[in-house]
């Protein structure tokens, strides 16, 4: 796992563990010594299990403290950290979102409200979705440079200044970069976490109409997400640009369509600031300060602030000028 995957499992499995604890701590006052914690007979039932208010509390979070510790131990399933603590989180949160409120404002457990059937279904659902995201997350592999897709050895580094590659007969190319920023990404980080805890809060019944809170914090946490980081791919179809964690939404080149490529210095000044910009120098995907691949097509610049830009640039030329001379399709 990566030093920002290791970081990024580490404040999820921080910020669940204080939602574990937080939301039964601050409705304590309105909850019962004890918990009504299970249901049978299906939905609408009354409860037919209770436990003490601290060891409702402490549950749940024990089971997480087990993931969470499986997670950093055996390596096969640190591998697949988001597969496993996206969903699970998810599912633990809103489980104990679902009995605060149902023993909320009664003073016996056996008086505790029936759980809601569309609580459980609204809670499987996000943690279903969870798991979707997870699993997105990990297909994404690790950086390559640039190699052979099909038989032979690579081909060396352009020299210095060169606007092309040699791309030796028979074989095809492929470059990938990335580069993420991290205080964006901790500012993602920042509101997904007040929009997850509003959530939850408002699901606990401890906030009024919590979609208020919830919609434009999750709209500005996924505007956030979304460009603070960025993969660039050149193959021989042109080149690619996703955005975010999943590498979605992405935009596309033909490599027909690219008029030339080459490397150029920009910083955030230069374009008007951090993430998509728009300036006199065209579209600029701006995480970092320095070297950025810039494409022209269609008499419009478009540049991304990624690591090896020169051999990204050199090999889309390359690709290009290939495209343009080969013979029209029958």
């Amino acid at each position: 796992m990566s030093k920002g995957g290791v970081w990024g499992a580490a404040g999820w499995a921080a910020g669940v563990a204080a939602v574990l604890v937080a939301l039964p701590l601050a409705a304590s006052g309105r909850l019962p010594d004890r918990m009504a914690t299970h249901w049978g007979g299906g939905s609408g039932a009354p409860p037919d299990g209770a436990m003490p208010f601290g060891d409702a509390m402490a549950f749940p979070l024990a089971i997480w403290a087990v993931l969470v510790l499986g997670v950093a131990v055996f390596a096969v399933t640190r591998a697949r950290a988001a597969t496993v603590l996206l969903p699970s989180g998810v599912f633990l949160a809103g489980a104990q979102a679902a009995i605060v409120r149902a023993n909320l404002d009664h003073e016996d457990w056996r008086q505790a409200d029936p759980v809601d059937g569309r609580v459980v279904a609204a809670v499987l659902a996000a943690a279903v979705l969870a798991a979707l995201a997870g699993a997105l997350i990990n297909r994404q592999g690790p950086v390559r440079a640039v190699g052979p897709a099909a038989g032979g050895s690579a081909a060396g580094s352009p020299a210095a200044g060169s606007a092309r590659m040699d791309i030796p007969a028979g074989e095809r190319l492929v470059w990938l970069a990335r580069t993420s920023n991290p205080w964006l990404r901790l500012t993602a980080g920042l509101l997904g976490a007040l929009a997850a805890v509003a959530a939850v809060a408002g699901a606990g019944g401890l906030l009024g109409p919590a979609w208020r809170l919830v919609a434009p914090l999750g709209f500005a946490d996924l505007a956030v997400l979304v460009f603070s980081s960025v993969r660039a791919r050149v193959t021989g179809q042109g080149l690619e640009v996703g955005f975010g964690p999943l590498g979605w939404p992405v935009r596309r080149w033909a490599a027909a369509d690219i008029e030339s490529a080459r490397a150029e210095h920009r910083t955030p000044a230069q374009v008007g600031g951090w993430g998509y910009r728009f300036s006199g120098l065209g579209t600029t995907v701006m995480l970092r300060a320095g070297e950025c691949l810039v494409v022209r097509s269609r008499g419009k610049d478009f540049a991304v602030s990624v690591e090896d830009a020169a051999r990204g640039a050199a090999l889309l030329n390359s690709l290009t000028a290939k495209s343009r001379s080969a013979p029209p399709g029958p």
